[in-house]
């Protein structure tokens, strides 16, 4: 385990769950983790959104955080991992965080409740009540058009300063409210995005990093971005930025994570992009596609060697 308050920074990834025949393909799963533990990633979530977590059963969710350790393990990394859980009830939720409390996890993704659509004042008890509760930190995930409630600022700010909360996945989709979330925040509490198409502007509008679906492809470009920015080189980062920007559109098509789960089939990183209803695999039109752009990627990427 890690401070996760020092390690929420950088290219995280929210990784994938390999199906095949209905079940969680743990091979796949095992070489995804592996994978991308000996490249330049700093962290991976599971089970959220791109996960297809809402899908998994709570025994599901258990074995796939041992398998996922166990890859990391086998790719001579020490990536912090965080667990996505979500739900509509608070009490639901403390117990979902009561079953997980000893697993070997470094923190939860914890996105707004959905469907209910709670005041700020809910949503300030919900969070400090689960943030109470939590035996690991906890990383907001604000996403409104999916949960259909925006987790406004002052509310934001409010719980950035309970000693459990650390950061945010910020998928707001107002990019006026992420800069003055930036400016207003406490120190400490780190602003990652989950825009991908955002990605560049993100960065460059100080957040600390991103979690990205994306960059389960073409993951040493997507962190170059963020490097050469830190490193001041904007126009290397731009040029780097524009030639993957394209990729994000496509990846996001058709729902995610299908289009992503394809492109990894295809690249043998998985066995099968079978995704779980009411999730179905891309269609042919955009399978077409993404076998172009990747055929694309590759001449270019031979080219250039």
């Amino acid at each position: 385990m890690t401070d996760l308050r020092s390690q929420l920074q950088g290219l995280w990834l929210p990784l994938v769950t390999p199906f095949r025949d209905g079940e969680v393909d743990e091979t796949s799963l095992r070489r995804l983790a592996r994978h991308y533990a000996a490249g330049p990633v700093d962290g991976l979530v599971l089970a959220a959104t791109s996960g297809e977590g809402m899908t998994l059963g709570m025994a599901e969710l258990e074995r796939v955080v041992a398998l996922v350790r166990d890859g990391i393990v086998d790719g001579g990394g020490t990536l912090p991992v965080c667990l996505g859980l979500s739900g509509a009830s608070t009490s639901k939720m403390q117990d979902a965080l009561d079953e997980t409390a000893d697993w070997p996890i470094d923190g939860y993704l914890i996105a707004s409740p959905y469907y209910v659509r709670p005041s700020q004042r809910g949503l300030l008890q919900h969070f400090t009540a689960l943030a109470d509760h939590a035996a690991w930190p906890i990383v907001l995930y604000n996403i409104p058009y999916r949960t259909a409630v925006n987790i406004d600022n002052e509310t934001m700010l409010r719980l950035a300063e309970h000693r459990n909360i650390v950061g945010l996945k910020d998928c707001g989709a107002d990019r006026a409210q992420s800069i003055e979330l930036l400016r207003q925040r406490p120190t400490g509490f780190k602003v990652l995005t989950g825009e991908d198409a955002q990605y560049y502007e993100a960065l460059t509008d100080g957040a600390d990093g991103a979690i990205l679906l994306s960059a389960h492809i073409e993951t040493d470009s997507f962190a170059a971005v963020r490097t050469e920015l830190r490193e001041g080189n904007r126009d290397a980062a731009l040029a780097r930025w524009q030639s993957l920007s394209e990729l994000t559109r496509l990846l996001f098509a058709e729902p995610s994570p299908a289009p992503a789960k394809y492109w990894l089939a295809r690249s043998g990183l998985i066995a099968r992009a079978d995704v779980r209803l009411p999730m179905v695999q891309v269609s042919a039109e955009l399978a077409a596609r993404l076998d172009a752009e990747m055929q694309r990627r590759t001449a270019a990427s031979t080219r250039a060697a």
